[in-house]
């Protein structure tokens, strides 16, 4: 079903049109992949304040600015959009969304709150709309590929699940410092270290966890394991106080793959070690911000189903509650 509408002038025939809920620095990543997205086009951005939405605008070649939210959900030519505001928002911005008739691709995480996820995809499916937890590592072939590898038995049983993600976050006005705003390390950097755990492995069956606080009470330096079935193991550390790193690797009883660059796939290479063997695989460069506003608006368009869904969020959720509730005892 072609969900679009038609298209205003200056708009591609059959893109989906997208508004931008918010100028949070993430959008520049996002906007620079939307704008090479095939079947999307930007055409909206929001803020509290018309005037900076108009420089906004008129800084990112958007036609139009909006000076709330509530107007460019209002708007007739958006389809759907893109929310990067605070984590305590996303959920309540994405059904404001859905409830006025837009598809939401929002930044992770959704909610650490299992039944807020829930709630959110009962109102996408009573209103036929697509929503989507927007972890855009997901749509890199680096990651297609680490599954592909893993299920090939390329390093035979999966055991063990390492992830790191951290870096050091000098203002101490954050908004990822605040508990207010659902703020810490593992909201911000951990999640990723759990979708990949949850991606190669399952659903986790035990977790533990031990954080070093900071800001007004937030994880800035979180270490933790999990369990899966099948007795394969995780465990990552993630944090705003220390230095960059972002590494993966899946070790099996036959070898491993190992990935440097995981989350943001600048320079996508997986180190495959085996059987004495050690070998480099060059993966293909893309922007996985493009792959995923490609994917989803594709979704929208009713060619193929999404890549991520209900059940992947769910599943991160209720992995985010028994991470947040192991750390605080």
């Amino acid at each position: 079903m072609d969900q679009t509408k038609p298209s205003p002038e200056g708009t591609q025939p059959g893109s989906v049109r997208w508004g931008v809920l918010s100028t949070a620095r993430i959008n520049e990543k996002w906007l620079a992949g939307a704008r090479e997205a095939a079947g999307a086009e930007v055409v909206a951005v929001a803020s509290r304040d018309l005037d900076r939405a108009r420089r906004y605008a008129d800084d990112h070649s958007i036609a139009r600015a909006h000076g709330s939210y509530e107007e460019l959900l209002a708007d007739p030519d958006v389809d759907a959009v893109y929310i990067s505001l605070p984590n305590s928002l996303h959920i309540e911005w994405s059904q404001l969304a859905l409830e006025a008739g837009k598809h939401v691709l929002c930044e992770k995480p959704l909610s650490p709150r299992p039944a807020e996820v829930e709630a959110v995809f009962d109102l996408a499916a009573e209103r036929e709309l697509l929503l989507t937890e927007a972890f855009m590592y997901r749509f890199h072939p680096q990651t297609l590929r680490l599954q592909e590898l893993v299920a090939e038995g390329a390093i035979g049983r999966l055991s063990m699940i390492r992830g790191a993600f951290s870096f050091p976050l000098e203002d101490p006005g954050d908004v990822r410092l605040s508990r207010a705003l659902d703020g810490g390390g593992l909201m911000d950097v951990g999640c990723y270290c759990v979708n990949a755990a949850r991606m190669l492995a399952g659903e986790p069956e035990s977790v533990h966890a031990e954080r070093v606080t900071g800001g007004d009470g937030v994880d800035v330096v979180l270490v933790a394991t999990m369990r899966f079935p099948d007795g394969v193991l995780a465990h990552f550390d993630a944090g705003l106080a220390l230095a960059d790193r972002d590494e993966l690797e899946a070790v099996g009883d036959e070898g491993s793959l190992f990935l440097d660059d995981p989350w943001h796939c600048r320079e996508p290479v997986i180190v495959w070690q085996h059987g004495g063997k050690r070998e480099r695989l060059e993966i293909e460069r893309v922007d996985p911000y493009r792959l995923e506003t490609e994917s989803f608006s594709a979704a929208i368009r009713g060619v193929g189903p999404p890549l991520l869904g209900r059940a992947d969020a769910v599943g991160q959720a209720r992995a985010l509650e028994a991470l947040l509730a192991s750390d605080r005892g």
